[in-house]
């Protein structure tokens, strides 16, 4: 197994794409409500929402309670798609760098991971249980906002 790598996901909604990326763009304080994986998100720095801004994030992993910091690299909101790169916490145990990219296309949501591990072997935290992660968040966000 590599060191780095990529691994992606994309995952059909059924809400309208504007709405959703709005969740992601604009309304992140609202997550923790709709999804029980992720637990806290907050503001550390910056106001939130524009590039160089870093939240802190309590969230599940693999049935675990963990922490890290994200920070927003881009914002392209034309094409609905925002990267973040995590550290802190248990992340920064496992992984060098580890970036998250979030695109909505249409009917689908695209999550992209790219990270580099400090070792071959990790116990936890592997990229696919980000996956994991991603597609419920997203599924949960996904039926949220349909409900609306």
């Amino acid at each position: 197994m590599a060191l780095s790598g990529k691994v992606e996901i994309e995952i059909e909604i059924q809400a309208p794409a504007d709405k959703f990326y709005n969740i992601f763009r604009k309304q992140l304080e609202h997550v923790p409500n709709i999804s029980p994986e992720i637990h806290e998100n907050k503001v550390h720095e910056g106001d939130g929402e524009n590039v160089g801004s870093i939240k802190y994030w309590e969230y599940i992993i693999e049935g675990k309670k963990v922490s890290a910091k994200a920070k927003i690299e881009t914002i392209d909101d034309e094409n609905k798609l925002i990267t973040y790169s995590l550290f802190d916490g248990e992340v920064s145990e496992n992984y060098k760098s580890f970036k998250s990219t979030f695109q909505v296309i249409g009917g689908i949501v695209k999550w992209t991971f790219e990270y580099e591990k400090l070792k071959e072997d990790i116990a936890f935290g592997s990229p696919d249980s980000y996956l994991v992660f991603a597609e419920k968040v997203t599924k949960d966000i996904d039926a949220h906002l349909i409900k609306e």
